[in-house]
């Protein structure tokens, strides 16, 4: 038997005594039945893909067939609040996104689940970098280039939702530049890039996969980079640290994490989190990453924590900064 450190002690605090003398058992014959994973995001996007792949190498792994579930709407809340409730046994799991756990706490007012209290952490998957990206009319080949164009035209950037990062990327490059650019709000990256591909806005910031078709037909150019790392899949593309912008907000992270009920036993919670790690070193995970442009596959729960208590309440007050009106 695994001794639990003090840590886990306060994070499973809210399990029942009954459930507690339960949990070794149910772990010894873990799984036993199929295992259901909630995604909170809809078919076809990053998340749902990472979901199902992994979700297949789960099943391989442990002879029991795992059923990928869509449960959309309200950046990953209805998701949460089904599978807080649902019991804590391993069975029933969530893939979602660092705004269903972090950045909801500033953008609801009143939210059906604890982010902070309702999950227990399993394994963190980088949602991989998200450079910046302009249209060709821009004449502007670095940031500062840029800056300097902004300072004499109108411009308009688009982002994926208001609080996303692509929200928190434009405000930041106001901050730092001194400038007064836009921030267009679309309904996720589809229609953002549709809008930088033809140039109804200027540029926007998210997924290499998402923005392919403006970057392949040369419609768009990506300037920079956030983190202090290249790009694999845009070696030639400097950082924004490497241009001088050293602002938190290009260096804090976005994440897709699977995680469950809080009470669930601890050694299941092992079991799983040395599993991702696992499948994320397989041929098809690397396919993928390489086709999204993400450099890192999937970390254990330990990393996963770290990320949360560290760039976590980095994110909230990027987002307070932006002083949106909860809904």
């Amino acid at each position: 038997m695994i001794r639990p450190t003090r840590r886990d002690v306060l994070r499973y605090g809210a399990a029942t005594a009954a459930s507690s003398l339960a949990a070794p058992a149910i772990a010894e014959t873990w799984p036993s039945k199929p295992i259901r994973i909630v995604c909170g995001f809809p078919v076809g996007g990053l998340t749902d893909i990472f979901a199902r792949a992994y979700g297949e190498g789960i099943a391989q792994s442990t002879g029991q067939p795992v059923v990928v579930e869509n449960k959309t709407g309200a950046s990953g809340a209805i998701a949460a609040e089904f599978v807080k409730s649902a019991p804590a046994d391993g069975y029933t799991l969530m893939w979602t996104i660092s705004t269903t756990l972090i950045m909801n706490k500033v953008l609801f007012r009143k939210l059906p689940y604890d982010p902070d209290k309702d999950f227990v952490p399993i394994s963190w998957m980088d949602a991989g970098h998200l450079p910046t990206i302009l249209h060709k009319s821009v004449p502007a080949g670095s940031l500062a280039d840029f800056a300097q164009y902004a300072r004499g035209h109108k411009v308009s950037l688009g982002t994926y939702g208001a609080g996303s990062y692509s929200h928190v990327a434009v405000a930041a490059l106001n901050r730092h530049f001194g400038l007064n650019m836009e921030a267009v709000h679309y309904r996720g990256e589809g229609p953002m890039w549709v809008d930088v591909g033809s140039g109804a806005v200027q540029g926007g910031s998210g997924s290499v996969a998402a923005a392919s078709s403006v970057l392949q037909t040369g419609n768009g150019r990506a300037i920079a980079v956030p983190t202090k790392v290249r790009m694999k899949k845009l070696p030639d593309v400097p950082t924004f640290f490497e241009q001088g912008v050293t602002d938190v907000a290009f260096q804090v992270r976005g994440c897709i994490g699977l995680v469950g009920p809080v009470a669930m036993p601890k050694e299941i919670v092992l079991k799983l989190s040395a599993m991702m790690v696992e499948l994320g070193k397989s041929d098809r995970i690397q396919k993928i990453l390489t086709t999204f442009g993400i450099d890192m596959a999937a970390q254990d729960h330990v990393y996963f924590e770290k990320y949360l208590a560290e760039e976590g309440p980095v994110w909230i007050e990027l987002v307070k900064g932006l002083n949106l009106e909860p809904q």
